[in-house]
């Protein structure tokens, strides 16, 4: 039998990458990587993907990347939604630009909105898939002074309930994996910081997450466990979003 498709979007570093190598293992991957080609050809050499080089943020560049992957293969089986973007510049609620909202708003919420869209057009056409949200903690966790973050990860996880409900009837199953701090490129100025507060007690399970955590989150997708959970929120957070006494 031929292997299944999967298309992971921002899979040259941290999350993508960790998400990317572990479903190589069975699916032919397309690899998506917006500026780090050096990045995306190692995962290619490591894990023989495909790369591919898209803006998630331009339509053209989304148009580009389903032509490319219906052109290499007849099927789509799993489409995973990781790339994303941090403020360039963290700034208070008070002081932060349109720019920068826009930036974000663009890459975080209507990149993997609409390319759900069009890859959810091709399933459907199939009438089978699978599709996962990556968000973040930051969808329902307050952070000042990166007001846009957590504005497109809500979003976000919107478009999760939203794709779920419409594309329940069609088979195609939809979630949100919602990471919490994971030792990323994207958190390494502010490492330090979140280390130590996890072992004030941040998190019940005291120690900072890993690519490899959401990856294998992602892997009970992929291989079916899940199929009659569509809409489930999975929290890979070290037990973040638990409340004590």
């Amino acid at each position: 039998m031929s292997k299944p498709t999967a298309i992971v979007t921002g899979a040259s570093r941290g999350i993508g990458r960790a998400v990317a190598t572990e479903l190589a293992r069975t699916h032919h991957v397309i690899a998506t990587y917006r500026g780090r080609k050096d990045a995306a050809d190692s995962l290619r050499e490591e894990t023989g993907c495909d790369i591919f080089q898209c803006d998630i943020a331009s339509g053209a560049d989304r148009e580009a990347l389903l032509g490319f992957a219906r052109e290499r293969f007849e099927k789509l089986d799993l489409l995973v939604n990781n790339a994303g973007m941090a403020p360039r510049e963290r700034r208070d609620l008070l002081e932060a630009t349109e720019e920068s909202f826009d930036e974000l708003i663009s890459t975080n919420l209507k990149g993997p909105y609409f390319l759900t869209q069009g890859a959810a057009r091709w399933m459907a056409e199939q009438r089978s898939g699978r599709i996962v949200f990556v968000t973040s903690i930051s969808a329902y966790t307050a952070s000042v002074n990166r007001g846009e973050y957590c504005v497109s990860k809500a979003g976000l996880s919107m478009a999760v309930a939203l794709y779920a409900l419409r594309l329940a009837e069609l088979g195609i199953p939809v979630f949100e994996i919602r990471p919490g701090i994971i030792r990323t490129d994207m958190i390494a100025k502010v490492e330090q910081v979140y280390e130590a507060k996890i072992a004030a007690g941040l998190l019940p399970q005291r120690r900072m997450g890993e690519g490899v955590d959401i990856a294998r989150a992602i892997r009970a997708v992929a291989d079916g466990l899940l199929d009659y959970s569509t809409g489930t929120v999975l929290n890979v957070d070290g037990g973040f979003s638990l409340r004590g006494l």
